[in-house]
């Protein structure tokens, strides 16, 4: 079979299978173009998801006559100036996105060049360019793309319902719009107005209009900075977060992608805050070099390479873990908003509202010492009386007769405890609920942590050593990170050139230490994500655990000291405002939120 040359319809074809995929890739592809362009206000108007009919507005720099016919041809830019495919720094570069989808619609393009005095408009069918006319139209340019993929019929087979396109198409617009906040964009859909964001220079005005009043309201920022890159944008408290990572934007130098690397890190970061199945919001921007960082990895450029992916990871991870340390005690304002919306007022017969002659709580409350450390540093002293003393019938008095000074700390002060699991606390601004398992749990959890991080993780040495058979190239990945793995109590050396020989293995593992199956996992996540995480989630599981079985159980009753011990370490322990599996160790009311329950507001 002789090679023989394609022709350039076809060429320009198959370039549009690579680039052109669905209508929202025609879509980021235009917008990106009228971003580079310098445009302040962008409008899409699409029908049928865009398959269709798909209109870009925007009051850009424009195009003349001449820019107009070498547009619409392949390979044909503005934007590589000196031909440097190092330093990029606009969003389109590679001069295949018009000529792409000119090749598989009815494409026509209007233009206004800054300055000049007259329009000029050209239409490009199948492939087939058309010469440039006159036209009336203001500055910047218009794009209408029609019925786009009639010249590939096959491909309409693939496309999703109308529906499901125009989320698609919704879902890039947002993201291009959360990384540019001075450009206003507007998104029509089928005549009617879906998204509408006006220009703004306030990063959190954007964010609070895309991802709504939830996320603004619970959101850490984040800002940080190391050896040129910069990291800024947003990250949810862990007691807000979703099913899926759908709701998680990241950026590279104003590029939004999706990257196993950048996802990877807000993974390792949120580890011990988050049950498995979780996934916090976080809005991330990363600023670096064009020199260092490969935007040219993929046909649509949704993916990215770094020269230093080690600098990029250590960045991300230790600013959302600071940040979350320095948020580690509050919970989301969603928490309270969940519990204030399951309130409603009571109907029905008036229930009897004396109080009895018996005392609130039996003679016989207990008054052991909390466990652990709680124990240790806030002992109790002996009382003969009990905690919570009935009050005569003629006078309210509250629970506990004075009022604290600790009432001033974050938690406030104990009021008294409710089924004996939830402590109710007093502060400034209103009133704060918290389980004292979970929150003890936190704590006892963290208290082990912190003993493995200074005295590091105890090994159990093997009999014999264990050989694990392995591909040549997973075993030189476990070497490579043998030293880490060595910190975590995992000795590994080489036996060969197809295994590994393990001589140790963290004791808190004990007999459930499945070695094989725990190096092949490990092995599989270097490889995928670069990182060697799995043996430290396993050896927190297992703090975890005795966590919760070294922790203060439901159903313990606590007296006034105790329970304001408890509160005092939450205030002072990181991560506390979430237990070893993400819930929340404790609710906020506002007494606004109170008087609002009662009609009082």
């Amino acid at each position: 079979m002789s090679i023989r040359y394609l022709p350039e319809t076809l060429i320009n074809q198959i370039a549009a299978g690579e680039v052109i995929e669905r209508p929202f890739a025609a879509v980021k592809e235009l917008v990106e173009n009228a971003i580079d362009a310098g445009a302040t206000d962008i409008e899409v108007d699409l029908k049928q998801g865009g398959k269709s009919l798909i209109v870009i507005r925007d009051n850009g720099c424009g195009m003349d006559r001449d820019d107009l016919i070498a547009a619409v041809d392949r390979h044909a830019t503005s934007k590589l100036p000196e031909d440097d495919l190092v330093n990029i720094t606009h969003l389109g570069f590679r001069g295949e996105a018009l000529a792409s989808i000119a090749a598989v619609s009815r494409l026509s393009i209007h233009s206004r060049k800054e300055g000049d005095s007259e329009a000029w408009a050209i239409s490009v069918e199948g492939g087939k360019k058309a010469d440039p006319q006159p036209s009336a139209h203001p500055k910047g340019t218009q794009i209408e793309v029609r019925d786009l993929f009639f010249a590939t019929p096959a491909r309409l087979k693939f496309l999703k319902t109308d529906r499901a396109e125009s989320m698609a198409v919704k879902d890039t617009i947002t993201r291009l719009a959360m990384a540019h906040p001075e450009i206003g964009f507007t998104l029509i859909q089928d005549g009617k107005s879906s998204l509408k964001l006006p220009r703004s220079l306030d990063p959190k005005e954007r964010m609070r209009a895309i991802l709504g009043r939830e996320f603004s309201e619970n959101a850490m920022e984040i800002d940080a900075e190391r050896e040129g890159i910069h990291l800024s944008g947003f990250a949810s408290l862990p007691t807000l977060h979703r099913a899926t990572t759908q709701h998680q934007y990241l950026f590279v130098n104003g590029r939004a992608v999706k990257d196993k690397l950048l996802h990877g890190c807000v993974r390792a970061a949120y580890m011990d805050v988050l049950h498995s199945g979780r996934h916090p919001l976080v809005a991330l921007f990363v600023d670096i070099t064009p020199e260092d960082v490969d935007v040219n990895v993929h046909p649509a450029k949704a993916e990215v390479r770094f020269s230093d992916p080690g600098l990029v990871r250590g960045l991300i991870i230790s600013a959302l873990k600071h940040a979350l340390n320095e948020h580690g005690h509050k919970a989301s304002r969603s928490v309270g908003d969940a519990m204030l919306s399951k309130f409603r007022p009571a109907n029905g017969p008036s229930l009897p509202l004396h109080r009895g002659s018996s005392p609130a709580v039996p003679s016989s409350y207990g008054h052991g010492g909390l466990a652990e450390a709680v124990h240790t540093q806030y002992a109790p002293q002996p009382q003969s009386a009990p905690m919570f003393e009935s009050a005569p019938a003629a006078k309210a008095d509250p629970v506990i007769q004075d009022v604290p000074q600790e009432q001033a700390f974050p938690l406030g002060a104990a009021r008294g405890q409710v089924h004996e699991n939830y402590i109710i606390a007093q502060n400034e601004n209103g009133l704060v609920i918290v389980d004292q398992h979970a929150a003890h749990e936190r704590l006892v959890y963290e208290r082990f942590k912190n003993q493995v991080a200074e005295s590091g993780v105890e090994k159990q040495g093997l009999l014999a050593p264990e050989i694990v058979d392995l591909d040549e190239s997973d075993c030189q990945r476990l070497l490579d990170y043998a030293p880490q793995l060595a910190k975590l109590g995992l000795d590994i050396e080489s036996f060969g050139k197809n295994a590994i020989a393990v001589q140790s293995v963290p004791s808190l593992l004990g007999q459930r230490a499945d070695v094989q199956g725990l190096l092949r996992d490990l092995a599989d996540e270097i490889a995928e994500r670069d990182t060697a995480e799995g043996l430290e989630e396993q050896i927190n599981a297992v703090l975890s655990t005795m966590a919760c079985h070294g922790s203060v159980r439901s159903g313990r009753r606590m007296n006034a000291e105790e329970m304001n011990a408890l509160l005092r370490q939450m205030e002072e322990t990181p991560l506390s405002g979430q237990c070893n599996h993400g819930r929340p160790t404790y609710i906020e009311l506002s007494l606004a939120d109170i008087e609002r329950l009662f009609g009082r507001r």
